[in-house]
């Protein structure tokens, strides 16, 4: 497959995996930005992308980020129509201030194919062995 990226900034970078079998590719912050503690903020990345009719773009959060900073993703979804900036929303969870400088990873994307479903409505749904168990009803 072959992902389209326009870049809307001279010095934004295209999108990389970091590694040969990476599943999500690397997207960058285009100018410093602070996050701080407790804000929520849209990260430009100076780029533009074609993401292929029947698929859509999932960002995710990078697992340093995270876990050293207590940096979250948000809103995450490129639909295939999308053609406008892509901004990663990003929420600090974290102890402190963050500061992603120019250039520097701030979340990855993962290309899925993407079902459409129709809708019916029930009056009953299935039965299984879960059932309605859910947040921790499987014990510790």
């Amino acid at each position: 497959m072959i992902l389209k990226i326009k870049k809307l900034h001279t010095d934004a970078k295209v999108p990389q995996y970091a590694h040969y079998d990476d599943a999500g590719f690397d997207l960058c912050a285009k100018e410093t930005i602070v996050v701080k503690k407790g804000e929520r903020v849209a990260v430009p990345t100076g780029i533009a992308m074609e993401i292929p009719e029947g698929y859509v773009g999932l960002v995710w959060d990078k697992s340093g980020l995270s876990m050293k900073y207590g940096l979250k993703t948000i809103g995450g979804v490129i639909d295939s129509s999308y053609r406008g900036e892509v901004l990663i929303g990003v929420i600090n969870f974290g102890e402190k201030d963050y500061i992603f400088e120019k250039g520097h990873k701030v979340a990855q994307m993962i290309i899925q194919k993407k079902e459409k479903v129709d809708f019916e409505e029930v009056k009953e749904l299935s039965d299984t062995v879960r059932g309605e168990g859910g947040f921790g009803s499987t014990g510790k």
